[in-house]
């Protein structure tokens, strides 16, 4: 067997297996033109590699997905709703923990939904691929790509200042139709977030708590999330918004986090107003902003006043919150404090 049989045939597997799974062999001998024998050994090998169950006698077998299990399909955005190809196309083929599923599922209708109203294209693809310790999962349309959008939507002067926009959260171009919760919530669903768009790669790790933003020379069209998730994670989705929220019993969005590296240059120094100015705008939505400085080596004075004097005296509602500051950046920010 050839190995782009075998690849073809694994990319089949899990759903036709779902599908069909007293006469997978007969179905996949047929679609692929050679004899149940030869398919029979196919499978064989499949189950050898964890791709494949087997139940029921040898003459009337029943196949079941195994560990590895993987979909991916394609669709036309124009009239698509978010909630069936989960639910037909997806959900019945994986066999997840009930918080694991939970976070996929939000996950997978939240991006599917920003590609519908959002992306300007015309398809998406979507893949999810679970081994035994992790799933993964990529969504990728062929539109404008997102910090495009944003920059063109807010009069952003660069990819970049919209990348910082919309990390803090509460930024949508629809209004009317979307808080601006999606994506922030989305990128802290996951163990990794990567997100590729015109040639900027935006990445939130959860385990490292940071952020960061590299230049892509790929000419990638569109959008590209890429999201990865360990299995025995015990994450809840009630865990990600309580986080943000006011209090256990209040998950309202009112906590964001900015991390300062998104907003720093090539140098990563923030030393003039402006740059102050572009990290305080629209925090006087929120009640607490943390304010993570890991991987920011000094800050200006006029930066650490903009935006630990002026803004409070402006804003005194909004609680900053700096954290990860080494020496330098605290003292200078301790003198904008007054302390």
């Amino acid at each position: 067997m050839s190995q782009d049989r075998l690849k073809e045939l694994k990319t089949l597997i899990t759903a036709k297996a779902v599908a069909n799974p007293t006469h997978l062999c007969a179905d996949l001998a047929a679609q692929f033109g050679v004899s149940r024998s030869t398919m029979g050994k196919w499978l064989r090998k499949l189950m050898e590699e964890g791709w494949l169950t087997r139940q029921g006698s040898i003459s009337r077998p029943v196949y079941k997905p195994s560990l590895l299990r993987d979909v991916s399909r394609s669709y036309v955005l124009a009239g698509l709703d978010e909630h069936t190809p989960w639910e037909r196309d997806f959900a019945p083929c994986f066999d997840l923990p009930p918080n694991i599923t939970r976070l996929a599922h939000h996950a997978f209708t939240e991006l599917l939904n920003n590609a519908v109203d959002h992306s300007q294209g015309s398809k998406v693809s979507i893949s999810m691929r679970q081994n035994p310790t992790h799933l993964h999962m990529l969504v990728r349309d062929d539109g404008c790509g997102v910090f495009d959008r944003i920059q063109k939507a807010f009069q952003i002067d660069s990819p970049q200042q919209a990348l910082l926009e919309l990390s803090k959260g509460k930024l949508t171009t629809q209004p009317e139709f979307h808080t601006g919760r999606g994506l922030f919530f989305t990128s802290r669903l996951f163990d990794v977030f990567d997100l590729y768009a015109n040639h900027l790669t935006y990445q939130h790790s959860h385990w490292q708590r940071r952020e960061w933003l590299k230049a892509n020379p790929l000419a990638v069209a569109g959008t590209a999330i890429f999201m990865s998730l360990a299995l025995n994670s015990t994450r809840t989705l009630e865990d990600v918004f309580a986080a943000h929220g006011k209090g256990s019993q209040d998950v309202s969005f009112a906590r964001t986090e900015v991390s300062l590296r998104l907003a720093a240059g090539a140098d990563q120094t923030l030393e003039s107003r402006a740059q102050g100015k572009r990290i305080a705008h629209r925090l006087e939505s929120f009640e607490v902003v943390d304010l993570n400085f890991d991987g920011i080596e000094s800050v200006g004075q006029g930066f650490a006043d903009e935006l630990f004097r002026v803004f409070p005296s402006q804003h005194p509602q909004v609680q900053l919150c700096p954290r990860n500051m080494n020496a330098r950046v605290a003292a200078m920010v301790a003198q904008a404090q007054g302390k």
